[in-house]
């Protein structure tokens, strides 16, 4: 059982709860810059999340995925003709879990699109090649090159962003305005 309590952080009425194990303080950021760096730090460092999808037949479908983020937007360099992408096309939706470090795990419900403006998948190619390892990678091992009909760009828009830190229990929660 959990036991909603109010409670104030920073003066702002915020929402915990009482679990089993102890006491989790939810603080909900106004902004995304507010969490940005932290974000970046934890995903950057993680590299690879877990990726959820529905299927065509409205079951979960996970992967694993390797997003690069620029600032709340994440790009990823994908087949065009996936399991993933059919999936997209009934339900755009796609839920992430960095879990890599259980202390400080991320997470993002976001929505994914394909990116078909050939600026911006040159600058997606670009930004993969571009960033150090382990975070970029050289695409043309999996796709030649920017041209190439198996290199497709989705961008993710985050509706929901939420860090955690265990100890000591808090959740750093941020919507966008779409919710």
């Amino acid at each position: 059982m959990r036991l909603w309590l109010s409670v104030e952080v920073d003066g702002k009425p915020n929402a915990s709860f009482a679990g089993q194990k102890g006491l989790f303080v939810r603080v909900d950021v106004n902004t995304f810059a507010e969490i940005e760096g932290m974000f970046l730090e934890r995903v950057n460092r993680m590299v690879w999340c877990n990726a959820a999808t529905i299927d065509r037949k409205g079951r979960p479908r996970s992967r694993v995925l390797h997003p690069i983020w620029d600032g709340s937007t994440g790009w990823v360099g994908t087949f065009p003709d996936s399991f993933k992408a059919k999936h997209l096309a009934v339900n755009p939706h796609m839920s992430l879990a960095y879990v890599s470090d259980i202390t400080k795990p991320v997470y993002v419900d976001c929505v994914a699109t394909w990116e078909t403006d050939s600026l911006r998948t040159l600058n997606a190619w670009n930004l993969f090649a571009s960033t150090p390892e382990p975070l970029g990678y050289d695409p043309t091992l999996l796709f030649g090159g920017p041209d190439d009909p198996r290199w497709g760009v989705l961008k993710l828009t985050p509706w929901r962003i939420q860090l955690d830190d265990i100890p000591p229990g808090t959740q750093r929660i941020w919507f966008a305005n779409e919710r």
